[in-house]
């Protein structure tokens, strides 16, 4: 990238903070390497949003890559419910995760919301401090200003701002750098590809670090909204936390390397990488979900009579892989002793895996596509 400047760090007496420029303005990518990779990147994203189109009922099997994010997102700041976890209810949760496992719910909600009010709100400020407001509602940060930004000197790393490994702008830039985020975003006359777009924009994002708490996930939940506003996925089917969570310390680095040396090559070459393995592995993901759709479909047939109701108790399954009897009943609105008997004919045919090991409040797993997205 063509004399790019990240920004400077400026004394604030016994510390230095980082105050970026702003970001939309013209740039010109000449680095052969970062085209090559856009290339490759556009593909995979283009093959991966053909399955929003053609899968039916695309919708439950978003759900479970959304839990996914929140998990791994979570997991980057320390968080640790896993996803078998994240798909029981708040009681089955013992009290020590509870906090943990709230914040992983309140990542799914922010999601859902957020792509849920893109139709009326168009991607900006005001749509990042909502969504923001739910994830911090009722955890361990609603008091560190849910849904604002900040108002006083936050920083990365260190156990005070003495031994900060990054302190970010004051707080009186916030506003203003912000809007130029969301400016830069909306500019058609900058010339710069979708996916550079968006790159930049969460690297500026988390060095503005807006927020007193929460910045590194809402961050991350950017870029699959900004591509579904921009209509290069018709439906949120990608996620970098887990490609980012399996490079940490790359993903610090890369960020690091363009404040320090302004070298945004360097942070788009990782950022595309990111985006063609996550692309590559959802394709991967969709594949094996319309082969085990396919193979559950035949199965049930073999029931007969009851092969209805086991397909409806199915496609709850797609969307929420954990079930027990109570749910079987409700779902399939049949009686409690036909739903005992429809699960263990799905436990019979491997669908239903009983993990619990009681006799009582038994709990089941569609076993084979959580494996999927493991």
């Amino acid at each position: 990238m063509k004399n790019f400047k990240s920004g400077k760090y400026i004394s604030q007496g016994y510390y230095k903070s980082f105050q970026p420029e702003f970001i939309n303005r013209q740039m010109q990518v000449d680095n052969m390497k970062v085209l090559q990779l856009l290339s490759q990147a556009d593909r995979e994203l283009g093959r991966l949003d053909m399955y929003s189109k053609y899968i039916p009922n695309i919708d439950l099997f978003i759900s479970m890559h959304v839990i996914k994010e929140a998990t791994q997102s979570s997991k980057i700041e320390g968080t640790q419910t896993n996803m078998d976890e994240a798909l029981l209810d708040k009681e089955d949760i013992p009290l020590d995760k509870r906090d943990d496992w709230e914040e992983v719910q309140n990542y799914i909600k922010a999601m859902e919301w957020a792509i849920s009010k893109l139709e009326k709100l168009p991607f900006s400020s005001r749509l990042i401090r909502e969504t923001h407001k739910i994830l911090m509602h009722g955890v361990r940060g609603e008091k560190k200003q849910p849904g604002e930004f900040r108002r006083s000197q936050n920083w990365i790393g260190g156990a005070t701002i003495n031994d900060a490994v990054f302190i970010p702008p004051v707080h009186t830039f916030v506003p203003e750098l912000m809007n130029d985020i969301e400016k830069f975003l909306h500019n058609e006359e900058i010339f710069l590809p979708v996916l550079l777009k968006i790159g930049l924009a969460h690297y500026q994002f988390e060095t503005i670090h807006p927020f007193l708490d929460g910045n590194g996930r809402i961050g991350r939940l950017l870029i699959p909204l900004y591509l579904v506003s921009k209509g290069i996925l018709q439906k949120p089917i990608l996620y970098l936390s887990d490609f980012f969570e399996k490079n940490r310390g790359l993903y610090y680095d890369n960020l690091t390397v363009v404040r320090d040396k302004n070298n945004l090559d360097q942070w788009f070459k990782f950022f595309l990488v990111g985006i063609i393995e996550t692309s590559k592995k959802g394709i991967y993901t969709f594949d094996n979900i319309l082969q085990l759709q396919k193979k559950v479909e035949k199965d049930i047939q073999e029931l007969g009579s009851r092969a209805a109701n086991a397909k409806r108790i199915v496609d709850s399954l797609y969307k929420r892989p954990v079930i027990n009897a109570e749910k079987v009943h409700e779902i399939a609105d049949i009686s409690m002793p036909s739903s005992y008997k429809l699960i263990s004919d799905l436990e019979e045919m491997e669908i239903l895996k009983e993990v619990t090991g009681g006799q009582r409040g038994r709990m089941y797993v569609f076993d084979h596509y959580i494996k999927l997205f493991r």
